[in-house]
């Protein structure tokens, strides 16, 4: 059996927070507004693999009305979804994602957040895509409002 899930977040950029992208603190005069860390990468990665398995969203694992989670660190949460996904006996085929962003520029980086998101998931590389766009300055990203980023994920489980 397969299973195909998609993910998408957003949050807005602010002053005074560190811009925490795949995992990976990126140099930037702005980070990402949220409950947690703001990670928008992994918590549309996360969102994918959760839809997939149908087994809900983020916001239903680790609501922002808990603060248990008020600045949490989203790899700790990818790693709890990973073994969620494992307990009900899917396995991660591979991860496709996007991060819409003016700036910064996240080419340099890419090859980091992807080792990070593989090794957190016990995937190897080249089943963790990762790629950044800018939107040409159109809406809130292109503005420098804010970061998107997108996921698709195929998982897939022996039938018994």
């Amino acid at each position: 059996m397969i299973r195909i899930g998609h993910g998408y977040d957003v949050h807005k950029l602010t002053e005074g927070r560190k811009l925490i992208l795949g995992g990976m603190e990126i140099p930037f005069e702005k980070g990402l507004d949220g409950h947690s860390d703001a990670d928008v990468l992994l918590h549309a990665i996360m969102d994918a693999l959760l839809g997939a398995a149908a087994e809900g969203d983020i916001g239903l694992h680790f609501p922002d009305t808990d603060d248990r989670y008020l600045g949490a660190d989203s790899t700790v949460l990818l790693a709890e979804v990973g073994k969620i996904l494992e307990e009900k006996g899917y396995r991660i085929e591979n991860i496709d994602s996007t991060v819409l962003c003016q700036r910064p520029k996240l080419r340099p980086y890419i090859p980091g957040m992807r080792c990070r998101v593989a090794g957190i998931l016990g995937l190897e590389e080249d089943q963790v895509s990762i790629k950044a766009t800018t939107e040409e300055g159109l809406g809130f990203t292109g503005d420098g409002s804010g970061i998107a980023a997108h996921a698709v994920v195929l998982i897939s489980r022996n039938e018994p």
